[in-house]
């Protein structure tokens, strides 16, 4: 094993060590910006959003009207889905480590120091400079905010918008899978469950929607898909359910099947208002879709990458930070840095020995970018 990979992995569960819930990723970020400075990169800042900036300088001349002028940026996401309550032990085997959130970005955000620690123990210049990026809310509602910042910071600057999570190595993932995300609320007068029986209920209102939405016929091409993530109301055993809540995920590889979906959700929302029973359907999340060309430079030279480790690239579409560029039309893609499994759960886990070609790829694929 290379010598880096231990310390990379233990920076991972340093990293993982810290609690970073969506919009609580504070204490995360500020460890992140204290071991890139201990890395002496330049100009170290938080922005007001949360996102952790550090830039690696070019050294090689530059060209003018050379694409050397353009930076590069590397981005994780710092946040988890993980609540603050959950327990973050870490578990290891032979090959494996096991805990929450351990691929699913602490790997990820680890990774970018991988890189760095790569590039300078094989003393390999860059053409431009690389923007090395932590940043938040990426997961459930943080509805890609912190890389809407990286984006408006940097817009079409850059060479290249590479984003990378800890898993789902050998995939290519160049295409933003679209979603979009609702809140539904059921208003109505509630009441005793014996002396206002007959009266509405906001939780029996809601499981009719839910039940509307449910059976809803859905595309197998394009792939299209929806969830009732949440759903939540009602005081007591004894007591019609005066407010009852859900949240609903809407995706699909299509953006027109996704809107029409969406028209289908209001349809059945409008359908079931009637005096006495009020439905608020508010939209809580979108993340947009976008593609780049499977001949785009950067796509090759990502398979390129991998093919170079051995692995045989799988080119994918995918809900990642990388959503945003792509929508923009900017060059962007997401990578993974190893294999591993049961994202989002508290039994997730890395497996230890693809890391080593998980950087390799990384590595390869940041020099030649400019190339």
């Amino acid at each position: 094993m290379n010598n880096s990979i231990p310390r990379l992995l233990d920076l991972a569960i340093a990293i993982q060590q810290i609690s970073s819930p969506t919009f609580h990723e504070t204490e995360r970020a500020e460890f992140v910006r204290s071991r890139f400075a201990e890395e002496g990169l330049q100009d170290l800042e938080i922005d007001t959003t949360g996102n952790v900036y550090a830039r690696l300088g070019s050294t090689k001349p530059r060209r003018a009207a050379s694409p050397a002028h353009k930076p590069l940026v590397l981005s994780a996401h710092l946040d988890t889905v993980f609540p603050a309550s959950v327990d973050l032990s870490i578990r290891h085997t032979s090959d494996r480590i096991l805990a929450p959130g351990i691929g699913d970005n602490s790997l990820g955000v680890a990774g970018l120091f991988g890189l760095l620690w790569a590039l300078r123990e094989r003393s390999l210049s860059l053409p431009g400079d690389l923007w090395l990026v932590a940043n938040v809310c990426e997961e459930g509602l943080g509805n890609l905010r912190g890389m809407r910042a990286v984006v408006d910071r940097f817009g079409a600057s850059p060479l290249a918008y590479i984003v990378v999570e800890g898993m789902a190595l050998g995939q290519i993932y160049l295409r933003g899978l679209g979603v979009k995300r609702y809140r539904l609320t059921v208003h109505t007068a509630g009441g005793h469950s014996w002396i206002d029986y007959g009266q509405p209920s906001a939780v029996h209102e809601l499981t009719a929607i839910s039940t509307h939405i449910t059976a809803l016929e859905l595309p197998r091409q394009p792939r299209t898909s929806l969830n009732v993530g949440i759903i939540s109301g009602g005081s007591s055993v004894n007591t019609i359910a005066a407010e009852a809540m859900l949240e609903l995920d809407l995706r699909s590889e299509s953006a027109d099947s996704l809107k029409s979906l969406a028209g289908q959700v209001e349809q059945i929302v409008q359908s079931l208002q009637r005096p006495g029973v009020r439905v608020e359907m508010e939209n809580i999340g979108q993340r947009p879709s976008g593609e780049l060309p499977e001949n785009h430079p950067l796509v090759k030279l990502a398979q390129a990458c991998l093919r170079a480790v051995g692995i045989e690239p799988r080119l994918n579409i995918g809900s990642t930070d990388a959503n945003l560029p792509l929508s923009l039309g900017f060059p962007s893609i997401t990578i993974g840095l190893t294999a591993g499994g049961k994202a989002h759960t508290i039994h997730e886990y890395i497996q230890v020995a693809p890391l080593e070609k998980g950087v390799e790829q990384l590595v390869r694929l940041v020099s030649q970018a400019w190339d």
